[in-house]
């Protein structure tokens, strides 16, 4: 059977499953059943992420017009900044799991992962926001939580990149992956608040009522939790790399954190308030649940992060909770996607979508 036409969304349940074992390895807590867990998703998102990949080549070269047409669809382009963060994820965990893994090719395979992963993000980052501003036709109220997916991408560079800027043998490499980081870090943050505040408003005068584009509302989190942890990871393996401003990286890190992460709070509460008054108990599968890990899962790095540098139980059991949270969603989400797969299976025949169907199944699940 093949899947819906739109081939980049299929990279989200790399990201979601990526993130647990970070997520699980984040916590300030040494145990060999959170181990176990973090190397299981490590294991399982490494071979997603063959996969998807395997998915998308056989997709580009079946249909050569494929990738023209989905870069030209409004509603499918901002997901081409899923396969970047795919990568980074990925990489990201395997450092984050190095003493357990053991050996040092976990930070050999992190730095090839992060550096076609940062290259490609890179290229999304400006490729997809130059096309929406001069070629795709949306309107005023179109503005949907799935742009922030290709602004975010450098931000997620920056978190796995400060993770190994400590790694690195060369002081002046790792300092000019530091200052990368930072660079990054503030290139998508400001796009990434000039999105929310974008989806903020368009949510304020034009309702949301449609329950399947509900999970789409749990991206905005992603570039919240993301950036606590870039300042965390930079506070926790970057002093070296960043003489000048050692002192001040964990006094930036709480001071600036803990007020995202309440803003985080504070969306995580008005998104479940929405999705509760527009979907109730029946909220219809797409593969947007998938947003109900990934972005979560970054704000449990970042609380776990600043829970380390502070030695925080309150911050400790927030990272616990969001850890929790993202558990919870990646099984709806496995659950969701698996049983929907046979159904598809089942209905089809083995056969592939009509492509009428496919396409409606695209702009049914990712417009808001």
């Amino acid at each position: 059977m093949a899947p819906p036409s739109s081939t980049p969304q299929w990279f989200t349940p790399v990201m979601g499953t990526a993130i647990v074992a970070t997520a699980v390895e984040a916590l300030p807590i040494s145990s060999p059943v959170l181990d176990s867990v973090a190397v299981g998703a490590w294991a399982l998102a490494v071979v997603l992420l063959g996969a998807a990949v395997t998915h998308a080549v056989r997709a580009y070269r079946r249909d050569r017009s494929l990738l023209q047409r989905e870069v030209a669809d409004s509603a499918v382009a901002p997901f081409f900044g899923a396969p970047p963060m795919a990568l980074l994820a990925v990489g990201g965990a395997t450092l984050a799991l190095a003493p357990v893994l053991g050996g040092t090719w976990p930070v050999v395979a992190d730095v090839a992962l992060w550096t076609v992963g940062t290259a490609a993000g890179l290229t999304v980052a400006v490729a997809v926001p130059a096309r929406q501003f001069t070629t795709h036709r949306v309107g005023t109220d179109a503005a949907s939580p799935t742009w922030l997916l290709p602004v975010v991408a450098p931000m997620v560079s920056a978190a796995t990149g400060a993770a190994l800027a400590d790694r690195l043998d060369s002081p002046a490499l790792a300092q000019a992956v530091a200052l990368a980081c930072l660079a990054m870090a503030g290139a998508a943050g400001i796009a990434a608040a000039l999105t929310i505040a974008a989806v903020w408003w368009r949510l304020a005068h034009h309702q949301h009522a449609d329950a399947s584009t509900v999970p789409a509302l749990w991206v905005v989190l992603g570039p919240l939790g993301q950036s606590v942890t870039v300042l965390a990871m930079l506070a926790l393996h970057a002093g070296d790399a960043l003489p000048w401003v050692r002192q001040a990286l964990a006094p930036a890190a709480i001071l600036i954190g803990i007020p995202v992460l309440g803003f985080a709070v504070l969306w995580l509460a008005v998104a479940i308030a929405v999705a509760v008054r527009v979907a109730g108990r029946r909220l219809p599968y797409a593969m947007s649940w998938w947003s109900f890990t990934f972005p979560v899962g970054t704000c449990a790095t970042g609380a776990a992060g600043l829970a380390t540098l502070t030695g925080s139980g309150a911050l400790l059991a927030l990272a616990v909770a969001f850890l929790a949270a993202l558990l919870g969603g990646w099984a709806v989400s496995a659950w969701g996607t698996v049983r929907e797969l046979t159904r598809r299976r089942a209905a089809w025949g083995g056969e592939t979508l009509a492509a009428a169907d496919a396409d409606r199944t695209v702009a049914a699940t990712y417009a808001i």
